[in-house]
């Protein structure tokens, strides 16, 4: 069955989406993205994603063309009419179409769409066994923080890590973990202690992250906001990463070591409930 997707304030079916050859979108990356998770048809921790949404936005001088109220309902709209009951939306927003120029055009219309992808989120396989990840060099931009659609180079570490027989990998900036190929990379001491990378230019600053440091610190669950080392992570009791689409999920092998007893670890398994049950019960 075919989906039916949002483009520019029409409701098409996805054969029927076309965006000009010319967008800059498709020609300079000019554009950036939010993923909402979806969980008994209801919008999770969708104030959040619109707040970075918005960010991004003014960061790169692109206007949205819906209003925050409009652009919530037809968050909601693509989920009725779709039926979708568990998975994703997709939503990205160009500064538009224009003849190819490294200049930005002046008053650009933005290009708007949205999709959906349905999917098992809460019953994730992973969860039970914990991923593998390999160890790469950060290669990619500066400006990490907004959440553009330049992601060759993400894409191209996860398919090396893939080729080395590893789930995802963490990349590695001046001797420290900056974040996993599409999400945020935490470790857990041997003393308990909740560690993740500070907000900077140099990550994403993830919505589940912040969620998760709340939920710790209501837990009782000490962290700290500091670069990790990759051998700090290799030598951690627990290891995982947090997204919109993964929630929490261990990380039981770095570079074909284990993590602890290479097993997803209790306090990983206690955050990811915890915020399963805090987040669905807030969904929108």
């Amino acid at each position: 069955m075919s989906r039916i997707v949002y483009l520019n304030g029409a409701w098409l079916p996805e054969a029927d989406a076309k965006v000009s050859i010319f967008d800059r979108g498709f020609l300079f990356a000019d554009a950036i993205y939010e993923v909402t998770g979806v969980v008994g048809g209801k919008l999770l921790e969708y104030e959040g994603h619109a707040a970075r949404l918005q960010r991004s936005m003014t960061e790169l001088g692109i206007t949205c063309p819906l209003s925050p109220d409009d652009l919530l309902e037809v968050h909601r709209e693509i989920v009725r009419r779709n039926a979708l009951n568990e998975g994703l939306i997709y939503l990205q927003i160009s500064r538009g179409t224009a003849d190819r120029d490294f200049a930005y055009p002046k008053d650009p219309t933005p290009t708007l769409t949205l999709f959906t992808q349905a999917k098992p989120v809460l019953d994730n396989p992973k969860v039970a066994t914990g991923i593998s990840v390999a160890l790469l060099p950060d290669q990619r931009w500066a400006r990490r923080d907004i959440k553009t659609v330049q992601l060759l180079y993400p894409s191209m570490a996860k398919m090396e890590a893939a080729s080395r027989g590893a789930d995802d990998a963490w990349l590695v900036e001046d001797g420290f973990v900056t974040e996993a190929s599409s999400a945020t990379a935490h470790i857990i001491s041997k003393d308990g202690r909740l560690i993740t990378r500070p907000l900077s230019h140099a990550i994403l600053h993830g919505i589940t992250r912040a969620s998760v440091l709340d939920i710790a610190e209501e837990a009782g669950i000490a962290f700290e906001e500091r670069a990790f080392t990759p051998d700090e992570a290799m030598d951690a009791a627990e290891a995982f990463i947090t997204s919109a689409t993964n929630f929490v999920l261990p990380v039981v092998s770095i570079d074909g070591q284990p993590v602890g007893d290479g097993k997803p670890g209790p306090l990983t398994l206690k955050l990811r409930a915890l915020y399963i049950a805090r987040k669905t019960a807030s969904a929108i």
